[in-house]
């Protein structure tokens, strides 16, 4: 069961959420990876990829709602 929020209600969490952040590491990635968004959404790197580039991202997409279809956090980084 998938809850919705309204825009509003997204942005009042995601503020909690990094509000109680202290890992000034963290926070610069969180940035960095916002700041690569921003870009995106101006047709940054999605712009640039080919018809077919842009079915597979969307197919894997598709695919890790799945699941099944996903690894686990050990396997893709490794045990430490």
């Amino acid at each position: 069961m998938m809850i919705t929020m309204g825009v509003g209600e997204l942005r009042l969490n995601i503020h909690k959420y990094i509000d109680q952040i202290h890992s000034e590491s963290l926070l610069i990635m969180l940035h960095d990876f916002l700041k690569g968004r921003e870009a995106d959404l101006e047709g940054g790197h999605w712009s640039k990829l080919t018809a077919e580039q842009q079915a597979e991202v969307l197919l894997a997409y598709d695919e890790s709602e799945d699941g099944s279809n996903l690894l686990d956090r050990s396997e893709v980084f490794g045990r430490r």
